[in-house]
């Protein structure tokens, strides 16, 4: 499908023509902070730094901790600025992104794209001279599978976009075990498979509520081309998985009593909350009566209690 860019800035904002004497430094500086995303950052070094307290089982390095979690920021800042150069021109058509910094021409293209770039490269050379290699090469492939496989390839040909490219913000919990250890074992992959089954019900209840905007530029989100009771139903299902494969860890000995309370706790919340949205879908509900962004903002409450647990764990046992 093809996409063509429309001029939907609202009267005042800036243009991306507009002459850099008139975009003040400091509004310069936070808009190429805000090509990095910091919120969504926020959320994988929740998922990095408890995964490197497991494997530690106990503290880690603090210098270590901190120059992974520097490196982490730096290359997802860099993936998250390459995605908004790539898709500029959906975003100057949907009310979601309409202030993102190249709609409104606080940065230009060619300075989104310089600015990833470099950004990937340091971050890449950060984590490979002063944490380890393997850490680097995850890293620089969690960019390049969110850059060329999610944003390039699958976000705007299949409603699966959001699972497959869900991978590149799997990979930050590889990376926190990696960085400790500079190697892999089965913790951090059953700890990947949580977030990969996390990544679509968390994701699809946001899609639902701003399916308008992507319909409106052609990308098939879930939503947009289902109904709200097939993507309810899908979003259960990858619950229910997700809650299994979160209790592995302690059958298998990485974790103790403490950790599973606290899945099991969580996690039944979870699945309290995606059910309650199915059956406001079967029922037909439809608008604010829907709920949808309950499970939304209760999906980040759980995979910050989650992860927390997996940091206190090895303290209790």
């Amino acid at each position: 499908m093809c996409v063509t860019a429309v001029e939907s800035r609202p009267a005042g904002v800036l243009g991306a023509s507009q002459k850099p004497s008139h975009r003040p430094f400091g509004a310069r500086v936070k808009a190429f902070v805000a090509l990095t995303k910091p919120r969504i950052i926020e959320l994988l070094l929740i998922t990095t730094v408890p995964v490197m307290f497991l494997a530690e089982q106990g503290v880690p390095d603090l210098k270590l901790v901190l120059l992974t979690c520097v490196g982490g920021y730096l290359s997802a800042g860099g993936a998250n600025a390459l995605n908004m150069y790539i898709d500029r021109d959906i975003d100057a058509m949907m009310e979601r992104t309409a202030q993102r910094p190249l709609v409104t021409g606080m940065v230009s293209p060619r300075e989104c794209l310089a600015f990833g770039i470099t950004l990937a490269v340091v971050s890449t050379l950060l984590f490979g001279l002063t944490v380890n290699w393997l850490s680097a090469w995850l890293s620089l492939g969690a960019l390049l599978f969110y850059v060329v496989v999610y944003t390039m390839i699958l976000k705007r040909r299949t409603s699966q976009n959001i699972v497959w490219g869900g991978i590149a913000g799997c990979l930050p919990v590889l990376i926190g075990w990696s960085a400790v250890t500079n190697s892999m074992s089965w913790a951090p992959i059953i700890l990947f498979l949580v977030m990969f089954f996390w990544t679509p019900p968390h994701y699809w209840p946001l899609s639902m509520k701003v399916k308008d905007d992507y319909a409106r530029v052609g990308v098939p989100m879930l939503p947009v081309i289902a109904s709200n009771k097939v993507v309810a139903r899908q979003i259960v299902i990858y619950s229910w998985v997700m809650v299994v494969v979160s209790l592995l860890l302690t059958p298998l000995g990485y974790t103790g009593w403490f950790y599973t309370a606290v899945a099991l706790a969580a996690g039944g919340m979870w699945l309290w909350e995606a059910h309650g949205l199915q059956n406001r879908a079967k029922a037909e509900v439809t608008g604010a009566k829907l709920k949808e962004m309950r499970l939304f903002h209760w999906s980040i409450t759980y995979v910050s209690v989650l992860f927390l647990a997996v940091a206190v764990d090895p303290f209790l046992r």
